[in-house]
């Protein structure tokens, strides 16, 4: 194995331990020699490799963000189930992550949602555009309450499974829910349009403000 190799499979070990540490302890509190143990590395490697803590947390967000990208790319309670019955610890992890990064309000959370958001607007287009998806009045409103749902999902998974009788956010409580999603998805939840009327008269009567 060549040293380019070695210090590839070095670096992605200690950006590995990082994720790791930045999602269990937060950013302040993680330091370079907690890192650099977990690793198996010495704390002078984290050094030659990233620089500094903030360059090493540059290097996690985009690892994090790329693999949220993706799933977005693969939208669907199918997707979502096989990703977590393939590597369920590997799926928490990143998921902790990202809860962690939305609760420190680091620019990654805005980086993950806005991400996120451009994603789902582009999917939600191309459906309206080949007719697998109804057309929104507004696609860009309707792809940040995609998004807020999902996230939803994703940070309050521990009492949304306690919810529905389950220990633990997993296969069973993703099979649970992916009916009823498509279902709502699918049909909707009204069986008529009163509510949705009655909205609109409401805005259409209502003063716009500066």
């Amino acid at each position: 194995m060549c040293s380019a190799q070695l210090d590839l499979t070095a670096q992605a070990k200690i950006r590995n331990a990082a994720i790791a540490h930045f999602a269990r302890d937060g950013f302040q509190k993680t330091n370079l020699r907690a890192v650099a143990a977990t690793a198996g590395v010495s704390a002078g490697l984290v050094i030659h490799h990233f620089g500094s803590k903030d360059k090493l947390r540059s290097v996690c967000d985009d690892h994090v963000l790329g693999i949220l990208v993706r799933r977005a790319h693969e939208a669907g309670m199918q997707s979502l189930l096989r990703e977590f019955m393939a590597d369920p610890e590997e799926y928490r992890l990143h998921v902790q992550y990202m809860v962690r990064a939305i609760d420190e309000d680091t620019p990654a959370a805005a980086t993950f949602v806005d991400t996120m958001v451009a994603e789902s607007e582009e999917i939600l287009r191309a459906g309206i555009a080949d007719g697998s998806i109804r057309p929104s009045s507004d696609v860009r409103a309707l792809a940040v309450l995609t998004v807020l749902t999902s996230l939803a999902t994703l940070t309050m998974a521990p009492p949304l499974a306690r919810a529905l009788g389950q220990d633990r956010f997993g296969p069973e409580v993703l099979r649970r829910i992916a009916l009823p999603t498509l279902e709502l998805y699918t049909h909707g939840l009204y069986a008529d349009d009163a509510l949705l009327k009655a909205a609109r008269d409401a805005l259409a009567d209502s003063p716009e403000k500066d």
